[in-house]
Parts: C-alpha cells; sequence; structure tokens
C-alpha cells in the first residue's frame, strides 16, 4: 500500500493554528485585556427572517409523510436553480438549468472541480491567493505557475503571453486582498483563455458585496466566458450561511475541451461522489432570492459594507496604502514602516489589541501586507478604528 507521495508537498496549515497560539498566549499574560478580532472570514449577523422562516417550513414539511423529502438531485433542486437563474438573468447572463450545480459551498467545488482535469495539466495562481487554490493541485501533483500580483498592478494582475497554462484561477472580489477586476481585465483573461484552450476557474464567492454597477458580477458577463470559464458561487457571505453550507458552481454546456462536454462531465462527478445539499438549506436558499430575501440580506451586507467604509477610512486618514474596503469585504493594507506581515500583527496585538491576519500567509508577495475583514460586530469594528487611529499617533 502506497500514500499519495503528494500530500507532503504540503506545508503545515500554519496561518491560523499560529495566530490562535499568538493571542491565547497574549490573553493568558493579559487576561484583562479586551481583544477585537478583524482577522476572521465568518460572518457576526444571524440568517435573515426569510431565510429561517423557510428553513421552519421545510422542517415541518420533513416531519408529515406526505410531503416527506429523502435522497434529492444531486445537482439540487430545481426550485433553487429557477431562483439562481432569475438571479442571473437580472445582470443579463442566460443560463440553462443544466448549467447550475447546488452544492454545499464554493470551497468544497473549487476544489472538487480538479477531478475533471489531468494531474499533467499546468495551473496558473496569482500570488497573494486563497490557500485552497494551491494545496488541492499540490495534493495532485499539478505543475504550479504563479502569477505575481503587486501593488504595481493593484493585486491585479493581466495575462503574460509568454506564460502557457491550462487551468487559470482568478477571484473577483478577491480574498485575501478585494481587489475588484474591470469588464475590461477580465475580457484580457477570457481573450487569453481562449487563446490558450485554458478553463478559467472563477471564484465569485464576494459577488454580492459590489455596489458599482460598472463592475462584473460573473465572468459570464464578458462576451466568450461561457467557452472557457467555470463560476463558483456561495451563500456563506451573500446570505450568513457560513454554517449552513450551500454554494452554487455554474458549469456552461458550451463548455468543452478535447470535444467533451465539461458539463457532462461535472454531472457524471457529482452523481457519483455527491449526494446533494440537504432539502431543508435548500428550502433557506430559494428564499435568499425572494424578493424579501434580496431585502433583507442586502441589510446585512450594507452593515458590513459600512464597517468596511470604516477601516478603509481610517487608512486613509493614516496614510496607509490599501486595496478592497469597497465592493469588497476585505481590507488588504501595506504594513506601515517597512514592517513585516508578522511583525505588524504582533504591534497590533499588543499595543492595539486587535488581531487581523499576516499577508505572508496568503503566499510570498503578501509578506509585507495585512489583511482586516468587515465582518465584524459594527461596536467593535468601530472601537478597532479608534484604536488603530491612536496606535498611529503614537509614532
Amino acid at each position: 500500500m502506497k500514500l499519495n507521495e503528494h500530500f507532503s508537498d504540503l506545508q503545515d496549515s500554519y496561518l491560523f493554528s499560529t495566530i490562535a497560539h499568538k493571542v491565547a498566549a497574549y490573553q493568558q499574560e493579559h487576561p484583562e485585556k479586551e481583544i477585537i478580532r478583524l482577522g476572521i472570514g465568518d460572518v457576526t449577523l444571524p440568517l435573515c427572517d426569510a431565510v429561517v422562516q423557510a428553513m421552519h417550513r421545510a422542517v415541518d414539511e420533513m416531519g408529515r409523510k406526505e410531503s416527506f423529502h429523502g435522497y434529492g438531485p444531486e445537482q439540487g433542486y430545481d426550485f433553487v436553480k429557477e431562483a439562481l437563474q432569475g438571479y442571473y438573468a437580472k445582470r443579463g447572463v442566460v443560463l440553462d438549468l443544466q448549467e447550475i450545480f447546488v452544492s454545499d459551498g464554493a470551497k468544497s467545488d473549487v476544489g472538487n472541480i480538479l477531478d475533471l482535469f489531468s494531474s499533467e495539466n499546468t495551473v496558473l495562481i496569482p500570488d497573494p491567493v486563497y490557500p485552497v487554490y494551491v494545496d488541492t493541485n499540490l495534493m495532485a501533483g499539478r505543475k504550479i505557475v504563479y502569477l505575481d500580483a503587486n501593488e504595481q498592478n493593484g493585486f491585479l494582475p493581466l495575462p503574460d503571453p509568454s506564460i502557457k497554462a491550462d487551468i487559470i484561477y482568478l477571484c473577483s472580489p478577491n480574498n485575501p486582498t478585494g481587489a475588484v477586476y474591470s469588464r475590461d481585465q477580465l475580457k484580457a483573461w477570457v481573450d487569453y483563455a481562449r487563446e490558450c484552450g485554458a478553463v478559467i476557474l472563477f471564484d465569485a464567492a464576494y459577488e454580492a458585496f459590489l455596489s458599482d454597477p460598472a463592475l462584473p458580477r460573473s465572468i459570464f458577463e464578458i462576451e466568450g466566458a461561457k467557452e472557457c470559464a467555470i463560476e463558483f458561487c456561495s451563500l456563506s457571505k451573500t446570505a450568513g450561511f457560513t454554517g449552513t453550507r450551500c454554494g452554487y458552481t455554474v458549469v456552461p454546456l458550451a463548455l468543452e475541451q478535447e470535444g467533451v462536454s465539461l458539463n457532462k462531465l461535472w454531472l457524471r462527478r457529482q452523481t457519483t461522489k455527491f449526494n446533494g445539499v440537504p432539502y431543508i438549506v435548500q428550502r433557506g436558499a430559494e428564499a435568499v432570492f425572494t424578493e424579501q430575501g434580496q431585502r433583507q440580506i442586502h441589510k446585512a451586507i450594507d452593515y458590513y459594507r459600512e464597517n468596511a467604509r470604516m477601516i478603509a477610512g481610517a487608512l486613509r486618514e493614516m496614510g496607509i496604502w490599501f486595496t478592497g474596503g469597497e465592493n469588497s469585504p476585505y481590507i488588504w493594507l501595506k504594513c506601515p514602516g517597512g514592517l513585516s506581515s508578522w511583525e505588524y500583527f504582533d504591534r497590533l496585538l499588543t499595543e492595539a489589541n486587535v488581531v487581523g491576519t499576516p499577508g505572508a500567509g496568503f503566499g510570498k508577495n503578501g509578506e509585507g501586507f495585512f489583511r482586516l475583514t468587515a465582518f465584524g460586530d459594527r461596536d467593535s469594528t468601530a472601537e478597532a478604528v479608534s484604536r488603530l487611529k491612536k496606535l498611529s499617533l503614537s509614532n
């Protein structure tokens, strides 16, 4: 018996465990200090009423023989897919129900989609990056080529004609940097992928935070994208489903490789390895896209946007360079005073009692940068902003 040797290529998942250890040690030494956490990517507001009511009704259905639901379709119930179809139509994207696959979250699908591709493919990943993109490919032994995202390009790298890749990861609005691609920039990526015969894996998990109508919320708003892209999205940050788990992936019928439909391959994969999202959760997901649900979830999104605005405003006052904070729940800042990511982490923790995420944990180009999130409580965020300003004034 042999194990998958490629798991030895993975680095230990040290980032958040190291953060937790440092915070715990500091709290033990200073129990009187109130720590404010702006590093976590989890939401803090509860599910909206429309979702909760829909789930309650679904629970009641499951308790009656005449309305009980057992195994559902692995690709999702039509009532959710029809709701998503209508959601995309509002931005001019026409989808066939067969192109929509309901899942337990974008993270799962971003990794699982790799079942469709040979391990001999070359993968292009911008750095800094959401670690799942890297680790899932390392597990399969694929060659990874990194594309520099940096301060000079606003952490929005464009295609390099000298690089040839088979699989391309893009995330917009980006995690961790909060940067957002324009239509023209995404068009450049679509054109590049079509020329190379590559497939773009487009992570749109934060699309609901876009407030600028000029910015694309789906890669399928770009001409030609259905012939070269797969889109992943999630209700985790959009509607507070981090603890409920529901997302969706769009695999266009027009997308083929070597004359084979990727839609049919994904359907085959899902019906073999996935039993679908629970009926109760899917009824909650359906409610997200009702008029009442959209109104309610946007109150939560606006709440987080205001948190982001507060943080971004403070950084501007302090003269600190950053991306994100607008059209994104993440704020990616340049560590002041030339500090390294971990040096800045330690300083914020010990001098301001604020916790964020060192950018070095997201790749080599993250060194010297730092991520803050807008998913915290409003009063705590306001207090953290006040502490950041005081820390700046003390220099």
